[in-house]
């Protein structure tokens, strides 16, 4: 059964992105792996490409909301023709070989058991997040909706079609696993982790990764604080004060 699409949002992963995209063509029922190069420097799309991939360019580095988004819209394009529109399966950039692994978080999916899973990797590599942001996601879902989430940050996640369209519009940047893990369970729709056996580039400890992780400690608050209603009700206070 050919029901899955492939989304895999890339930003300079040019030394990893084919062996990603060739193991994701892989996956039983993949028969479209679409990378959304979002704004690389390098040879991302050319590699993805030549790898297998249909592309999508971003000029500009719009963000991993936005290129998420640009991917599941090129797909609902190519779905127009079909009765059923394909699963959507969101993979990392980074996880090049081990991509192959991710097919039990489709099973859930396809079988009607969940409408979004997201992965638990059973290595030990770091999941691109200290883990001060770790727990700031985690504590915020359970805040939100009274759910543990193991990895909040984790990306690699499959949707129905009919969920993720029910989460537009995504949360910016690194804010949207944990937005998009709230906005899910608040409509009532099912998610549920799935361990699976991927690993991607760790993070390091260099001025690059406390830039990013500083980044995603931002996006993260920013998902959690429009979404919590005493923040949120303050920060409107706030915008509607007389000056």
């Amino acid at each position: 059964m050919q029901d899955v699409a492939v989304i895999i949002p890339a930003k300079d992963e040019a030394d990893r992105i084919a062996a990603t995209v060739r193991a994701a063509r892989e996956l039983p029922g993949a028969d479209l792996v679409i990378v959304i190069d979002d704004g690389s420097s390098d040879g991302t799309a050319g590699a993805a490409r030549q790898a297998g991939a249909r592309v999508v360019r971003h000029g500009r580095n719009r963000g991993k909301g936005a290129a998420m988004e640009s991917g599941a819209e090129a797909v609902r394009l190519l779905d127009e023709d079909r009765d059923l529109p394909r699963h959507l399966l969101f993979l990392d950039a980074d996880l090049a070989d081990t991509a192959g692994e991710a097919a039990p978080l489709v099973e859930p999916v396809r079988s009607g058991d969940a409408d979004m899973t997201i992965a638990a990797f059973s290595s030990t590599v770091k999941l691109g997040g200290h883990g001060f942001v770790v727990r700031l996601s985690r504590d915020g879902i359970r805040r939100a909706t009274g759910w543990e989430a193991t990895q909040p940050l984790n990306g690699q996640r499959c949707l129905t079609r009919a969920a993720f369209d029910a989460a537009l519009p995504l949360a910016p940047g690194f804010g949207v696993e944990t937005a998009l893990t709230i906005d899910l369970l608040r409509k009532g729709f099912r998610v549920t982790e799935v361990e699976v056996p991927l690993a991607h580039r760790a993070t390091g400890t260099d001025w690059h990764a406390q830039l990013h992780r500083a980044r995603q400690f931002r996006d993260v608050a920013r998902a959690l604080a429009v979404r919590e209603p005493a923040i949120a009700t303050q920060l409107a206070r706030l915008r509607n004060r007389p000056r």
